[in-house]
């Protein structure tokens, strides 16, 4: 399946976005090319870009502080299996503690190599990169595979805490989800949320061989979701399907 997810606040967005930043680094640093690892650094410096537009470090602090807060609540509850909630809350406190234990903000250690500023002040450039704007840098495209890797993961690893943090969070926010078959009429499907707990994320879940296309968007207090299906240029059209799909509201 194919989930289309829909943050309804702007800190689940970022959360959203630094994680596909992430995971296209997971997939980028393994490999062995120059090309490969130069859009690894390209990547690193996308994750310093969002991070550095807020304080996003206090911002999964405070989020894991309230989960554990949340979850420290069932103690007691016989309902609950101790041992998983010991679990539970030990993860969090873990990537909590390893978070608060970096000096600044995480971007932070990265800003002050100057070799890295070098080449992230030239990599959105288009060309800008070529051996006669940064020769050190195309040198460093020459060295061995995994003297490059190395080096990648060195600077890859002083986000490490971050990524754990925001893996937990993002984590617990999909679990807490109540999974709903949502009904469409002729392509459409809306849904009032008044009354309801304030939601942080929707996921819609699609089979990729129905080649639907959802456009989602939301506020407060609605949310609504039309199909659509690409045609033979790649415009999206509507679709006029009336079907049930898979949604799973998070709150």
């Amino acid at each position: 399946m194919i989930y289309y997810e829909y943050p309804f606040n702007e800190s689940v967005r970022t959360m959203l976005r630094l994680e596909r930043l992430f995971t296209r680094l997971a997939l980028l640093v393994p490999r062995e090319t120059a090309t490969d690892h130069h859009y690894a650094l390209a990547t690193l410096f996308e994750i310093m870009d969002v991070t550095s537009r807020t304080d996003f470090k206090a911002e999964l602090l405070q989020e894991l502080a309230r989960q554990r807060q949340i979850f420290e609540g069932y103690r007691g509850n016989p309902s609950i299996s101790e041992a998983a909630l010991n679990l539970a809350v030990d993860r969090i406190v873990g990537s909590h503690d390893r978070l608060a234990a970096t000096a600044g903000r995480p971007e932070q250690a990265l800003a002050g190599n100057e070799w890295l500023m070098a080449v992230r002040s030239r990599i959105h450039i288009p060309g800008g990169t070529c051996e006669f704007d940064l020769p050190g840098y195309f040198a460093w495209q020459q060295e061995p595979t995994q003297k490059r890797r190395g080096d990648l993961l060195r600077w890859v690893g002083v986000l490490d805490p971050l990524a754990e943090a925001l893996e937990v969070n993002l984590g617990l926010l999909r679990e807490s989800g109540i999974k709903q078959m949502a009904p469409f009429r002729n392509g459409l499907f809306q849904l009032n949320l008044g009354g309801s707990r304030p939601l942080q994320l929707a996921r819609l879940e699609i089979d990729p061989g129905s080649q639907l296309v959802p456009e989602i968007s939301g506020n407060r207090v609605l949310l609504a979701i039309r199909l659509t299906r690409a045609d033979a240029e790649g415009r999206l059209r509507a679709m006029n399907d009336s079907l049930q799909l898979p949604l799973t509201l998070c709150a």
